[in-house]
C-alpha cells in the first residue's frame, strides 16, 4: 500500500468521479473539484476535504486532471487559474483525457519547466470500474513521473500499462483503442437495428450474439442500454466526435487512410446533429433506428 497523499481529482464527472472515490477509499487526503459545484459538493459529503484548488494546489503530491480534452487540460494547467505554477517541485500531474500525442509531450515540457512531473495517463474501463479502482491506465512518462503518481495509480487501476519514458506513447495508445471503441458502439448498433429488420428482438440480440463470436465488451456494455430503453449517459454521443477525429487527425499525419473510423465518425455525428449528443452513446442505435422508420424500445 502507498504512504498516504494529498491529491486532487480536477473533473468528477462519470469517470472523475469514481476515481476521487478510489483515491479516498486508499486512505488518501483527496481534493475533488468540478465546474458543477453540486458534484464538488457530493463528494465532499461522502468525505473528501473542501478547498479552493489555488490554495491547495501547492500542497498536492498529484492532480489527476480528468477533463474532457486538450483545451480543458491545458486551461486547467496553464490557463488564467492554472495549478502547474502553483504546484511543488516533485509534483506530478496525471493526464487522463483523450489527447493528441503532440500535445501530451508538450504538456510534459510545460510542466518540467515548473519542476513538475507529467505522466500521459489515458484511462478505459467506464463509470464503474472507476468507481471500484479497476481501471486500465495506458500511462507513458519518465521515472519519476511514475514513482511520483504511484498512490495514485495503485487507488484507481487494477492494470497499469507503461508504454515508454516520455509523454505521447499513453496518448498514442489511447487512440488505438478509442478507434476500436467508438467503430465496435457504431457497429453494435447497426448489427441490432439490422437485426430488427429481420425480426430480431433487441432483447434477443443481446442474448444471442453476447454468446457468439461477433460479441465485443463494447456490445455487451452498451447493447443492454438500448434494450433497457435507458440513454442516461454513462459515456455521451458527444465524447465520439472528438475521440474518433483525433484517431483521424493522427491518421492524417501518418498518411494512413482509415474508413471504417470515418463512417462510425459520420454516425456519431448524425446523431449529436439529430439532438443526441447529451444521450448515452448508444443513442446512435437512433440513428439506424430511424432512417428506416423502426421504434426502439421504450420510443412510442
Amino acid at each position: 500500500m502507498s504512504a498516504a497523499q494529498k491529491i486532487a481529482v480536477i473533473g468528477l464527472g462519470s469517470m472523475g468521479y469514481g476515481m476521487a472515490q478510489s483515491v479516498l477509499r486508499a486512505g488518501h487526503q483527496t481534493f475533488g473539484f468540478d465546474i458543477n459545484p453540486d458534484a464538488s459538493a457530493r463528494f465532499q459529503a461522502e468525505g473528501g476535504l473542501a478547498g479552493v484548488l489555488g490554495d491547495v494546489a501547492g500542497d498536492l503530491d498529484a492532480a489527476a486532471i480528468v477533463v474532457l480534452n486538450a483545451a480543458q487540460t491545458e486551461t486547467v494547467l496553464f490557463g488564467p487559474d492554472g495549478i502547474v505554477q502553483a504546484m511543488r517541485p516533485g509534483s506530478v500531474v496525471v493526464a487522463c483525457a483523450t489527447v493528441p500525442p503532440e500535445f501530451a509531450k508538450t504538456m510534459e515540457a510545460r510542466c518540467a519547466e515548473h519542476g513538475v512531473h507529467y505522466l500521459d495517463a489515458p484511462i478505459s474501463g467506464g463509470a464503474a470500474k472507476a468507481a471500484t479502482g479497476e481501471l486500465s491506465i495506458m500511462a507513458s512518462g519518465t521515472p519519476d513521473a511514475f514513482a511520483a503518481a504511484r498512490g495514485m495509480l495503485d487507488a484507481t487501476a487494477q492494470t497499469v500499462f507503461e508504454l515508454g519514458d516520455g509523454a505521447g506513447a499513453g496518448s498514442a495508445m489511447k487512440a488505438v483503442n478509442q478507434l476500436l471503441a467508438g467503430v465496435h458502439i457504431a457497429t453494435m448498433a447497426e448489427a441490432l437495428t439490422f437485426g430488427m429488420t429481420q425480426g430480431v428482438s433487441p432483447d434477443k440480440f443481446v442474448e444471442v450474439i453476447s454468446k457468439c463470436a461477433g460479441t465485443s465488451w463494447m456490445l455487451e456494455n452498451r447493447a443492454p442500454h438500448i434494450v433497457e430503453g435507458d440513454y442516461t449517459p454513462r459515456s455521451s454521443v458527444n465524447i465520439w466526435p472528438k475521440d474518433l477525429g483525433i484517431v483521424l487527425d493522427i491518421a492524417k499525419s501518418a498518411d494512413f487512410d482509415a474508413p471504417i473510423t470515418a463512417a462510425a465518425l459520420r454516425q456519431f455525428l448524425s446523431a449529436a446533429e439529430q439532438g443526441l449528443g447529451g444521450e448515452d452513446d448508444a443513442a446512435v442505435a437512433k440513428v439506424y433506428a430511424r432512417s428506416v422508420g423502426l421504434k426502439l424500445p421504450g420510443e412510442g
